[in-house]
């Protein structure tokens, strides 16, 4: 089996926590997959991943194998992409990791980025924070968008490139439909909220502990109706029940197809939360990296971001 094909199934495995998902990505067999790990162990006669029923993560020496791995494979794809591309027309791949509050934003960035530089071809994840943090520093990531607050306390070797501030918004059913997206209602106190029904994402996710550091500073400690990790669960169950939600204004934007609910500001506390494209701050960025972190501070982009990020702020 090949060195560089076993690597790469190994690190699929590491990106998918599971053999047949990995299996599936890597458009082979679940036997393949795990005859070429098997290979791998012999080749460096040590055990590689825990066994088990299920997949139960690495070992230590698998835990090192497969950072060499994940470098390898970044050496190839950097020279592959220094090989058959410019600085003005950059081709290779892009991995794009996003906390599920900002893919609305991340979907155009890719979208806008691709349409500019045909040859990039993108891969965008929804991610959690902490997936996105241990993603840039694993170098399975190229690039992040999330929340800074996260970074400020721990990342000393990634890049911040700042790009908007989400606002919250109480998101309800409205009394009477409106024609084009949801109606903007008259501010609403935290802890007025804090008395409703809602549906709210679970606790793992960072957006949550922003919405609970808000009602505790208002002085209430709601018990939410439903809790979910998907965000269109948090729309779609405003529409058929009788739950309201919280959401930043990106997603209120992405939600302008509905005419039957309406989103009112929050306020005492306001809540300010900056969100940023992060990399690691390695010496020898990609040409497709190049290329995303010169758009993301084009004047396109920018005025694209004010006006799904915050025209509702």
């Amino acid at each position: 089996m090949n060195l560089f094909v076993s690597l790469k199934y190994l690190v699929a495995l590491d990106d998918h926590r599971h053999f047949g998902r990995a299996a599936l990505a890597c458009s082979v067999t679940q036997p393949a997959l795990s005859n070429a790990i098997r290979a791998l162990e012999v080749s460096f006669d040590t055990s590689i991943v825990k066994r088990g029923r299920n997949f139960a993560g690495f070992t230590v020496e698998g835990e090192r194998i497969l950072a060499s791995g994940r470098r390898i494979l970044r050496e190839y794809e950097l020279l592959q992409q220094d090989l058959h591309s410019s600085r003005d027309a950059p081709r290779g791949h892009l991995v794009v990791g996003a906390v599920p509050t900002a893919m609305p934003i991340a979907a155009r960035f890719v979208a806008m980025l691709q349409e500019r530089h045909p040859g990039i071809v993108p891969t965008l994840r929804s991610m959690s924070s902490v997936e996105v943090e241990t993603g840039l520093e694993s170098l399975s990531l190229d690039m992040g968008l999330g929340y800074t607050e996260r970074m400020d306390k721990s990342a000393s070797m990634v890049r911040v490139i700042p790009q908007y501030t989400e606002h919250y918004f109480l998101l309800r059913k409205a009394k009477a439909a409106k024609r084009n997206g949801p109606r903007i209602g008259p501010p609403m106190r935290w802890s007025e909220v804090g008395k409703l029904p809602l549906c709210l994402l679970s606790a793992e996710m960072h957006n949550r502990t922003i919405i609970d550091r808000a009602f505790a500073e208002a002085g209430v400690d709601p018990q939410p109706a439903i809790e979910t990790n998907s965000i269109s669960t948090l729309a779609l169950s405003v529409r058929a029940g009788k739950v309201c939600s919280i959401m930043p204004g990106a997603l209120v934007d992405d939600v302008q197809g509905y005419d039957d609910i309406e989103a009112l500001p929050l306020v005492e506390p306001k809540v300010e939360i900056r969100i940023a494209f992060m990399v690691h701050d390695t010496n020898r960025p990609s040409r497709t990296l190049e290329a995303a972190l010169a758009f993301a501070d084009d004047p396109a982009w920018k005025r694209e971001v004010a006006g799904h990020a915050g025209a509702l702020e």
